[in-house]
């Protein structure tokens, strides 16, 4: 399980809030360039259809590739009282061949996009990672040096930290507690 809190800011904005960043976690920036190809399963794999996101980090020396599922969000009484996503996920490194994997596994590219920003990693309580991005699309497939921003002047702010079914509501207290500070 995961709990995620997404919100956007004006890019104008963006350095103060890696100032408050940088003051709030006590870690340095990582640099963030991320190429996500999101595949669905084909017609032969079952009745209901899977999403799949290959996410491929362009800032190591060497690409590394990981592979992840994201599941639903968590329903029932106790959801609605929570001011925190909380869904299910399933994350594995992968070699550069998972695409051809997929494809052959009936897989079908749905879109790909480009994640430009940075990253703050850091132990609250939880292990949360906050991510500031532009989030950009490719015009021709796979061309990321081409990406252009989906939507200019405006970058997405997403808070996540990994949990557990016994330890989601600490979690969910931990992301919840530090959100606040970055409100509004």
């Amino acid at each position: 399980m995961e709990c995620v809190v997404q919100g956007i800011i004006e890019t104008q904005y963006v350095e103060a809030l890696e100032i408050l960043l940088q003051g709030l976690c006590g870690v340095n920036r990582e640099r963030l360039r991320v190429h996500e190809i999101c595949l669905k399963s084909g017609p032969n794999l079952g009745f209901v259809t899977s999403e799949v996101r290959l996410l491929c980090d362009l800032e190591q020396s060497e690409p590394t590739w990981t592979v992840k599922h994201v599941g639903g969000a968590m329903r029932g009484a106790g959801a609605e009282q929570i001011s925190v996503l909380v869904r299910s996920m399933v994350e594995s490194k992968a070699s550069k061949n998972v695409l051809r994997l997929f494809y052959s596994l009936g897989y079908k590219l749905d879109h790909e996009l480009l994640r430009v920003g940075f990253t703050f990693h850091f132990e609250r309580a939880a292990q949360i990672t906050v991510t500031v991005s532009s989030v950009n699309k490719m015009l021709k497939l796979h061309a990321t040096d081409e990406a252009v921003p989906v939507t200019p002047g405006i970058q997405m702010v997403e808070v996540t930290a990994p949990a557990t079914s016994e330890n989601y509501n600490e979690v969910v207290a931990s992301v919840s507690s530090f959100c606040e500070y970055l409100a509004p």
